[in-house]
C-alpha cells in the first residue's frame, strides 16, 4: 500500500504545481481577485496533503501491523477531491454551492491527520 499513496503523493504533487503555474498564468486575467485567492487555496491544500501522502507512505512501511496509516492517506486523497476540487470548480465556474463541498474535504483533512497521530501514538 505504501507505493500506491507514494505513487499518489508524487503525481498529485506534480499536478498541484501544473494547476499552480496554470492559475497563476493562465487565470489571472480570466478570474476575481477572490476567485484566485480560492483557486490558490485550493492549490495549496493540495500540494501539502499530497505531501503528506508522502508521510503516510513512510508511515504504512514502518508500522505495517497498522491500517490507520491506510486510512489516513484515503482520507487526505478523499479531502483533495473534496476540499480542492470543490473550489478549483467554485473558482472557475463560480457556482456558489460548491463552497458547501469544501468543508466535507476539510473533515476528511483533519480526520487523516488524526488517524496518522494516533497511528504513531500507538506504534
Amino acid at each position: 500500500m505504501e507505493r500506491i499513496f507514494f505513487i499518489l503523493g508524487a503525481l498529485l504533487s506534480g499536478l498541484g504545481v501544473a494547476l499552480g503555474a496554470f492559475g497563476a498564468h493562465g487565470l489571472k486575467d480570466r478570474l476575481t481577485s477572490d476567485a484566485l485567492s480560492t483557486y490558490e487555496t485550493a492549490v495549496r491544500y493540495q500540494m501539502y496533503h499530497a505531501l503528506a501522502l508522502l508521510a503516510v507512505a513512510y508511515a504504512a512501511q514502518r508500522w505495517p501491523d497498522s491500517n490507520l496509516p491506510t486510512i489516513a492517506g484515503w482520507l487526505f486523497v478523499a479531502g483533495i477531491v473534496l476540499f480542492s476540487g470543490s473550489l478549483y470548480l467554485l473558482s472557475i465556474t463560480d457556482v456558489r454551492w460548491l463552497g458547501a463541498i469544501a468543508p466535507l474535504g476539510g473533515a476528511a483533512f483533519i480526520a487523516g491527520w488524526l488517524c496518522l497521530a494516533w497511528a504513531v501514538w500507538k506504534a
